[in-house]
């Protein structure tokens, strides 16, 4: 062969690499917009319309795969942890313990808060670290005494799995899995989670007269009163809606030793001295399902709460200016708060459980979305 015919050749092998690898390169950077028509989130009675971002858009088949992927402990390093590990519907949306199990028997640091209504908040995590849903989609996944993964393990995983390239195929048009479509997929199901229509809602919203009890119509007057529990400057109740939550933070006495914050809470983030023990402020809503309460978990029921706050929490020199002794409420009145709180219990959508016939194993999903197990040998 002559010289020439072997540079040609070289020449042509080159050219031929080139384009193979701009297409590959051009494959992993599809974009991750949803496809399909857009859904209209449905919201209840006493909530606002859910608030979508542009590049993510909810749509059946984004929102599907994101419930799947919420309920699959796939995501989690050693398969033992999803996101209803600490987020479960039997528990509200929470776990019901006063701090949740991770990885290798890990127990985390603060209370795992509901996900109902965090489509309505303006930030995730107690601290606000994250922006949107997206954003917090990534937290448990990368710490380490969560689910202890890294976001290119999870994409490595995932590419396992025919049926779930056929998943996000459908949803997001490119069966090169990446986090940002994880992400969008699991923050478009959570954004279903909305959950109003309590007997709160169909008294004040809806003038059902007959809706809240004697007592919690008291403890909404307890609730609402600056010169009683003053509760609503934080958890704030709207003309036409209410999202039980000022979307800001506070610090308000939970976790204090020596009169100092034992978590820095909100400082961590802002690195300003006023938000030293300072966390978002929780909504209310379904407030009875999702004890133990505050960051810690250090409350257990509702009457420990009322208490707490009637003692004007604990000492230190961050402490919210709103924060004072409620002792002059009467014992009656304290028990009114109670049946109040118990009262925002509302009403969870439907087709948010944990997808029919998985036997909860991380390899479980696939073959329920129609694919083989590869890891079955």
């Amino acid at each position: 062969m002559s010289s020439r015919r072997i540079l040609w050749t070289l020449f042509l092998v080159l050219i031929v690499g080139g384009v193979l690898l701009l297409y590959r390169g051009t494959e992993k950077q599809a974009p991750a917009a949803p496809l399909g028509a857009t859904l209209q989130i449905a919201h209840p009675l006493g909530l606002p319309a859910v608030a979508v971002p542009a590049d993510n858009p909810p749509t059946a088949a984004a929102i599907e795969l994101g419930r799947q992927l919420y309920y699959d402990p796939v995501l989690s390093v050693d398969n033992s942890i999803s996101c209803a590990t600490c987020h479960h519907p039997d528990y509200g949306f929470a776990d019901g313990k006063s701090f949740s199990n991770g990885v290798r028997a890990q127990k985390g640091t603060r209370n795992s808060p509901t996900v109902l209504n965090t489509a309505y908040f303006n930030t995730l995590f107690w601290d606000g670290r994250a922006a949107t849903l997206e954003e917090q989609a990534a937290g448990p996944v990368q710490n380490p005494v969560e689910m202890g993964h890294s976001l290119k393990g999870v994409e490595n995983k995932l590419m396992r799995y025919p049926a779930y390239r056929d998943a996000f195929t459908r949803a997001f048009g490119s069966g090169h899995v990446t986090f940002e479509m994880v992400a969008r997929a699991i923050a478009s199901f959570e954004r279903t989670l909305v959950s109003g229509n309590s007997p709160f809602d169909r008294y004040y919203y809806g003038h059902e007269e007959n809706a809240l009890s004697a007592s919690a119509k008291r403890g909404l007057l307890v609730f609402t009163r600056a010169d009683k529990g003053n509760c609503a400057a934080c958890h704030e109740i709207g003309k036409d809606y209410a999202l039980f939550t000022d979307n800001k933070f506070h610090n308000v006495g939970v976790g204090v030793h020596n009169e100092q914050p034992t978590d820095l809470g909100r400082w961590a983030v802002t690195k300003n001295d006023a938000d030293r023990g300072a966390f978002r402020t929780p909504t209310l809503r379904n407030i009875a399902r999702t004890g133990p309460y505050m960051h810690d978990g250090s409350l257990k029921t509702l009457k420990e709460v009322v208490d707490f706050y009637i003692g004007a929490g604990n000492s230190n020199p961050y402490l919210d200016k709103r924060i004072k002794p409620l002792d002059f409420l009467t014992g009656q009145e304290r028990a009114d708060l109670v049946a109040f709180l118990e009262s925002l219990t509302g009403e969870t959508p439907a087709n948010v459980g944990e997808p029919q016939n998985r036997a909860g194993a991380a390899h479980s999903l696939p073959q329920q979305l129609g694919g083989e197990n590869p890891d079955s040998d």
